[in-house]
């Protein structure tokens, strides 16, 4: 086997005795995730907002980004409900480039496992104990993920991973919504077999154990865009996209449509500037149709302190150094001006 067994990792349970969780932290997180569990439910008609950097690369930046978040959030609490994207773990098509916080928590650094779960760990803690948040977190490591499952307030299962078995029976167990983001390819019902997968409950092999699980009534839809067969990107959050998500959700039987709209990848063309107009359209689109309103419980964006992104040896603080974002002066707006239009 061309495999060098570096080191044993700690089981989750040790690492988590080791940086726990008090019960006057486990209160808030229940109380913040019970929110988010009710805007997907349809038991609250806020806007869910899914916001920040494309990867969290440096924990002193991501929880300054956050700590403004804070603040914005008590001026439209009433209208939306914003989970900051604290993303550790970054998705590769080649397997190149930087993969994350989990890998690298100095991105200048070589990768290490053990010092990258504590620093993750640390980060989702820290966020919660500063600012409130529960913070979202991409699943790219089924394995992985009773790293910070108790911590977490939403997850998301990325295009590349959506198809992956692993992924949807290990999604039908957690216990906070899961989104489940269409395929590369784009397709829909692709998609919606995802979702069905991790609503229903399974037997399977997880860490070692025999697990059942009852199925995850939160898992819902991310649209992200896709590529079609000359690798351009093509967008999905159109309103004839989301009345024939609507019509599959009807068609699956699915009590609660839900979706969420992914303002950046193939929607953008990874142009992070255009995600104030798509929100707009996606608004205008829940304005005019009521079941598109229905379906529609917010946005993912990518923001950071900084425009843009950068390469990992320039050091540009609170600048991305994976895909660009806008930054948080257009950040602040967009939301403001998402309250004024909700």
């Amino acid at each position: 086997m061309n495999m060098n067994f570096k080191c044993k990792l700690p089981i989750p349970a040790e690492v988590k005795s080791e940086y726990p969780v008090s019960e006057e932290l486990g209160k808030i997180i229940d109380k913040r995730n019970e929110q988010i569990a009710d805007i997907i439910r349809g038991d609250n008609d806020r806007l869910l907002l899914i916001i920040g950097p494309c990867s969290a690369d440096n924990e002193d930046s991501v929880l300054d980004y956050i700590s403004r978040l804070r603040k914005v959030q008590e001026k439209v609490e009433d209208k939306i409900l914003i989970v900051p994207r604290i993303y550790t773990n970054k998705p590769r098509t080649t397997g190149k480039g930087y993969k994350g916080m989990l890998h690298q928590p100095d991105p200048n650094q070589e990768p290490d496992m053990y010092k990258g779960i504590v620093a993750i760990r640390k980060m989702h803690l820290r966020a919660i104990q500063e600012t409130g948040f529960t913070c979202a977190d991409e699943m790219l490591y089924p394995e992985n993920h009773r790293y910070l499952n108790d911590l977490l307030g939403y997850v998301a299962v990325g295009a590349r991973s959506t198809e992956n078995q692993q992924h949807r029976l290990t999604a039908s167990g957690l216990n906070v919504p899961v989104g489940m983001k269409n395929p590369v390819s784009g397709s829909l019902p692709v998609l919606m077999n995802s979702i069905e997968a991790a609503q229903s409950g399974h037997t399977f092999i997880y860490r070692g154990w025999e697990v059942v699980t009852e199925g995850n009534p939160l898992a819902h839809a991310i649209l992200r865009g896709y590529e079609n067969h000359h690798s351009q990107s093509m967008p999905n959050y159109h309103y004839e996209t989301l009345q024939l998500l609507n019509q599959f959700y009807e068609q699956k039987g699915f009590k609660n449509p839900a979706a969420i709209i992914d303002t950046n990848h193939c929607n953008s063309g990874k142009r992070p500037f255009e995600q104030p107009r798509i929100v707009k359209e996606v608004l205008s689109s829940r304005k005019y149709d009521e079941n598109i309103r229905r379906l529609v419980k917010g946005f993912m964006i990518e923001s950071y302190i900084e425009d843009g992104s950068q390469k990992v040896d320039e050091h540009i603080y609170g600048k991305s150094i994976t895909d660009p974002c806008i930054g948080w002066e257009k950040t602040e707006k967009m939301i403001y001006d998402i309250a004024d239009r909700v």
